[in-house]
């Protein structure tokens, strides 16, 4: 549905392409809940408001309205593909089937197979500027730690940035912050330094040989 609006179409040779089609898939206990002696009560205004649910008896009207909804949805679904891909047979590929990479190129679902690797490599001998882009979460705040955190999140995962280790880390940029600011060394200050004043040691051999005379 999404890339059906591209102007080109690329695959890679196990893509899936297809699935034009539209379900709705709704359990139903009605019968359990007669059982257990449970009535489920809903209130509607509207013939149609409700139809299939999973609570109550389906009936044959509702099952046959359920189905026109689905068929409109679907017809809305092909109409919009066909348009924005005229060299598709609609008919043939909005079955809900679903076709790999050379046979969805022979039912007009993509204009080309080839890995993503190709395709990258393609736009840089073209000239193109190719960037990866990678999301690195923040760091968790002291505060962060001290809260929740939902389950499978980062910070509930990683074991290393608990309490003190973020409190810690905290501590450190907060004092350095401040020195910094005691001496009026200012960010551009420090970025601007050379290499040899940030990384490298002084040679203080002169003062040592002059304090030792």
């Amino acid at each position: 549905l999404m890339c059906c609006v591209a102007d080109r179409i690329v695959a890679s040779p196990f893509a899936v392409l297809g699935s034009i089609g539209v379900i709705t898939d709704i359990p139903n206990v009605y019968e359990r809940l007669r059982t257990e002696g449970i009535e489920f009560q809903t209130v509607t205004a509207g013939e149609y408001k409700r139809t299939l649910t999973p609570t109550k008896k389906v009936t044959k009207q509702d099952f046959e309205k359920t189905k026109a909804d689905v068929e409109d949805i679907l017809k809305l679904f092909s109409s919009w593909v066909a348009t924005n891909r005229p060299q598709l047979d609609i008919k043939k590929v909005a079955t809900g089937e679903t076709w790999f990479g050379e046979d969805a190129l022979a039912m007009n679902l993509c204009d080309e197979i080839l890995p993503v690797d190709d395709i990258l490599v393609d736009y840089v001998d073209r000239g193109f500027d190719v960037f990866e882009i990678e999301y690195s979460p923040p760091e968790d705040s002291p505060l962060g730690s001290l809260l929740p955190s939902p389950l499978g999140s980062a910070s509930s995962i990683s074991q290393e940035t608990g309490i003190v280790g973020s409190g810690v880390r905290w501590l450190v940029r907060t004092v350095a912050n401040e020195v910094r600011a005691e001496l009026g060394v200012s960010d551009a200050m420090k970025y601007d330094r050379p290499l040899t004043e940030k990384y490298m040691a002084r040679n203080d051999d002169a003062d040592r040989i002059k304090t030792q005379a």
